[in-house]
């Protein structure tokens, strides 16, 4: 009698883990389908929709995509899983790849479509000063090298700038001699603010002359 109670007692316990282990495959199972969704929902989105949202759809994306890679782990050998993941992945990718082409583009052509935008990316790097002319990204480790391209940027351009093109230098110049007060403050070394103070002496003059001849040149223009 009591074999037979702890013969039923271990089918019990044998049943009552294979129930665990067939629930824990079936959650696997439907974490695996939503990431499959999730991708194939992307699909029906509006091509503009999802690049204003992209970053949350990437950020969603991130999410779902290590869900399911760790479901895997809960489905042993499951191929068609696996497969069905893969496939998944590499539609993402091939979607991610085509809106960020899309997306560098537009940003492109509205850089072509703004001619300060051109000369802020000419004189910081490409998209480090936007509309908000945050110098932020400016401290006392790159301050000197920021300078040192401005100045240089300027002198090799300076034949060909007009006079609005200097007149909005003179205004990120004057921005970036504002972060300079702060950065100051946060420690920079007196050999980089005597290179600093070179490179200020060194664009003032330039300014002002060619300001001028630019002036002068557009007036002369007018005038014919």
């Amino acid at each position: 009698m009591k074999s037979t109670k702890m013969v039923l007692g271990i089918a019990v316990i044998a049943l009552g883990f294979t129930s665990c282990k067939d629930e824990k495959a079936q959650q696997a199972e439907k974490t695996v389908d939503t990431y499959v969704m999730y991708v194939d929902s992307l699909g029906n989105v509006a091509s503009e929709d999802a690049k204003a949202n992209w970053q949350g759809i990437e950020a969603t994306y991130q999410l779902r995509s290590g869900d399911a890679q760790a479901a895997l782990a809960n489905m042993k050998d499951n191929a068609e899983a696996q497969e069905r993941l893969d496939a998944a992945t590499a539609k993402y990718e091939a979607l991610k790849a085509k809106y960020e082409a899309e997306m560098q583009e537009n940003a492109q052509a509205a850089v072509a479509a703004n001619p300060k935008q051109q000369l802020r990316n000419a004189l910081f790097g490409e998209g480090k000063i936007g509309d908000d002319m945050s110098f932020t990204w400016v401290n006392k480790d790159n301050i000197l090298g920021v300078y040192q391209q401005f100045v240089s940027t300027v002198e090799t351009n300076k034949d060909a700038y007009s006079r609005e093109d200097w007149d909005e230098i003179k205004l990120m110049y004057e921005a970036l001699d504002s972060r300079k007060n702060t950065v100051e403050k946060e420690g920079l070394s007196g050999d980089d603010n005597r290179k600093i103070a070179s490179l200020k002496l060194k664009f003032a003059p330039m300014y002002t002359v060619n300001r001028m001849g630019a002036k002068s040149g557009e007036m002369k223009k007018a005038k014919e």
